[in-house]
């Protein structure tokens, strides 16, 4: 079975580097669905895979390219890792009395998939008309100027909490998000800068499942073995396949599985 938790970690790291979409979407299905993972124990692993994953692309995004905007990242840490913090005690709190918390993630990881199946579809819209508007110098880099910052707070205490319950949301919707807060931000340093902000989120969330016994370290070493290489060749991969096809097939695959965990 080791061998199909490689192969897993190899096909979402593969569509990952293809497609840009973030592992959390992808995985954490296929551990419960394939698998047979609890919900709750795909969660926290997928968590602390998703830190592991995304601090590399910091690095290029940072050392190489320059284009993280700490600032950004700064503003949506303040509210994101202490709603991630708050929302592990709640999820503890509920726990020690007895509350169904599998219930609950999975009802709130089939809402995420489903946001981020339409994030995926209106992901590349965004980004055209980001590109007007930063040809136009019409709008300013923050579009709720004088509430610029405290909404970017907001939009990460929404995130922590999102994020923390279903594992998904940092990579796509954080990059929705940052799009729409800051229109005439360029494409580089909108993804530089949510892999800057994914990484101390899902690593707070992921200790946090940790200390609840909701982390598999043997499969997140499994999982690591097969996605690292198929992150590397699917971004290779991605100059040659069309991204609308795959794009479209995604986001309906992602629809499909949010409808099933909401509605079963």
């Amino acid at each position: 079975m080791e061998f199909g938790y490689i192969f897993a970690g190899f096909g979402v790291g593969l569509l990952v580097g293809i497609t840009g979409v973030g592992g959390g979407s992808l995985m954490t299905p296929l551990l419960v669905f394939l698998f047979g993972f609890k919900a709750t124990v795909a969660v926290g692993t997928d968590l602390l895979y998703a830190a592991i994953t995304k601090t590399g692309g910091v690095f290029v995004h940072h050392n190489t390219h320059k284009s993280v905007d700490w600032r950004v990242v700064c503003w949506m840490s303040l509210g994101s890792l202490p709603s991630a913090v708050a929302t592990i005690f709640v999820i503890k709190h509920l726990i020690k009395i007895e509350k169904d918390v599998t219930g609950l993630i999975t009802f709130t990881l089939g809402i995420a998939l489903i946001l981020t199946a339409i994030a995926v579809l209106i992901r590349s819209y965004i980004t055209r008309k980001q590109i007007r508007e930063i040809e136009s110098s019409i709008i300013s880099s923050g579009r709720f100027k004088q509430i610029q910052i405290p909404a970017t707070i907001f939009i990460g205490i929404v995130l922590g909490i999102l994020v923390t319950i279903s594992s998904v949301g940092a990579g796509a919707l954080g990059t929705i998000a940052i799009l729409f807060l800051y229109p005439k931000m360029s494409t580089l340093k909108v993804v530089g800068t949510d892999l800057a902000h994914a990484i101390p989120l899902t690593a707070v969330a992921g200790f946090g499942h940790w200390t609840l016994g909701h982390v598999n370290f043997e499969l997140l070493g499994t999982l690591l073995i097969g996605s690292l290489p198929g992150i590397w060749i699917g971004s290779h991969l991605s100059v040659k396949i069309p991204e609308k096809v795959l794009r479209l097939v995604l986001a309906t695959l992602l629809l499909i599985i949010g409808l099933k965990f909401v509605l079963v």
